[in-house]
């Protein structure tokens, strides 16, 4: 038994690839679960096989087979010179022959493109097998940022599985233009296909993908979504930054003491900076604001000079110490907060700066009690190099050197504007927030 559902019973089986007296067998994954099996018998009755054949690419399915046989060839008794099993899944070597084979396989982890297809249609038909009969999957956040496209791969409230960040840029020239530039587009896609070759590893269950500042900004982003969605399997979800914050704030407070609260949890983006304040994490924000101001943005508009001046700097500060100003005025909740949390790629980066921690550590970001006084002699600093010489700084991303003064100018008006000492850095953020909401485990209100 590989695959036990959520009441013990079997799902999935394997048996070896050949019988005690050397009969070989084609099939090694068995679906036996009985509410899966009837999920996928009124599937492939509904012509299922010959729309996974039209659906799935020819060549991700042969790709699957050989895949298969190989996993099955490696199972067999070292130098077995006797008859061997033939085919690849369901012991065919081309095509659909039986969606309950492909489907066991990808429930066992198998990295199979029509498995996952099945999977895909019985969530949209709403004929998944409810309650104890489906084994427990985990779930995929994917954020779609504005610097960064990030993945996490977990089940509600367990430990990551995967954690992925890679710095991608989809709203460069956003602020401007607005609209999203074909090479953004472009890099942004290929780490989604690197996120669903994983997914697909860990055969998750639900997916939630989103977009946020960037795409709010960009005319063209259906143009975006439908290659994401042609990828991923779901289409991204334009979240406001409303929504946005509310998802930050329950993964970010998710595994904090309430005694320690009200909470400003604030989440430095490359777009957009969202303020969310509330007790957290069994109560919903008190209060949620998004601000159109992030690393990226603030560079583009204010310190493109490498190194910028002094008087861009001053303007960038002046600008965003507005924004906040003006945040306080329109909602005084925010001045409630007791601690303030930082968020996403700028505070992290700033706390390895700080630590003198060359490469990533989670476990020394996370939680890292970050001074004000530190992020305001760190901002002169790196002010004052260029890109190419804060590349050569311990703890500063390649790809975040042009813009972490930036981000690092929003974070020093924040901690000033609020009147804190140090905001608590933290790693678990809005993706921990979507994989909470997969759960019904987010309290928006």
């Amino acid at each position: 038994m590989v695959v036990r559902g959520g009441d013990g019973d079997p799902v999935v089986i394997r048996n070896a690839p050949l019988l005690a007296d050397g009969t070989p067998m084609p099939t090694r994954y068995w679906l036996v679960g009985p509410a899966e099996k009837r999920a996928v018998d009124r599937l492939e009755a509904a012509g299922g096989v010959r729309r996974a054949e039209a659906e799935v690419p020819p060549g991700d399915i042969a790709a699957a087979h050989a895949a298969y046989a190989a996993e099955r060839d490696r199972a067999l008794p070292a130098g077995w010179a006797g008859a061997r099993p033939h085919g690849g899944v369901a012991g065919t070597r081309v095509g659909v022959k039986c969606l309950h084979a492909h489907y066991a396989w990808f429930l066992a982890g198998g990295p199979d493109p029509v498995g996952r297809w099945v999977q895909d249609q019985l969530a949209r038909t709403g004929r998944p097998p409810a309650g104890g009969g489906m084994p427990e999957r985990p779930a995929a956040a994917i954020d779609c940022g504005t610097n960064s496209t990030r993945l996490l791969i977990a089940r509600p409230g367990g430990p990551a599985l995967e954690r992925i960040n890679r710095i991608t840029r989809l709203g460069q020239g956003v602020d401007g233009a607005r609209r999203l530039a074909p090479e953004a587009i472009g890099r942004t896609l290929a780490a989604l296909r690197d996120y669903r070759q994983v997914m697909d590893r860990h055969s998750v269950g639900p997916v939630r993908m989103t977009a946020t500042s960037a795409a709010r900004d960009a005319s063209n982003r259906d143009e975006f979504f439908d290659a994401a969605e042609a990828i991923v399997g779901v289409r991204p979800e334009l979240l406001e930054g409303g929504e946005e914050g509310r998802l930050s704030f329950a993964g970010a407070t998710s595994e904090l003491d309430p005694g320690c609260g009200p909470w400003l949890v604030v989440d430095i983006g490359g777009g957009s900076t969202e303020l969310v304040v509330g007790p957290g994490p069994d109560g919903g924000p008190v209060a949620v604001r998004s601000l159109d101001v992030g690393c990226v943005r603030l560079t583009e508009r204010f310190l493109a000079g490498d190194p910028p001046t002094g008087p861009s700097l001053a303007a960038a500060r002046t600008f965003t110490a507005g924004l906040l100003d003006r945040a306080v005025r329109e909602e005084p909740a925010f001045l409630e907060g007791r601690t303030m949390v930082g968020l996403a790629g700028t505070v992290a980066c700033l706390a390895a700066v700080d630590q003198g921690i060359d490469g990533y550590d989670r476990d020394r970001v996370h939680h890292y009690r970050l001074a004000a006084d530190r992020v305001e002699e760190m901002l002169d600093r790196l002010a004052a190099m260029t890109a190419a010489q804060r590349r050569r700084v311990a703890g500063v991303e390649a790809q975040r050197a042009d813009v972490i003064v930036g981000g690092t100018v929003v974070l020093a008006e924040v901690l000033n504007r609020f009147g804190f000492d140090h905001c608590l850095t933290s790693e678990a953020d809005i993706l921990d927030g979507l994989v909470l909401s997969t759960a019904g485990s987010v309290r928006t209100a």
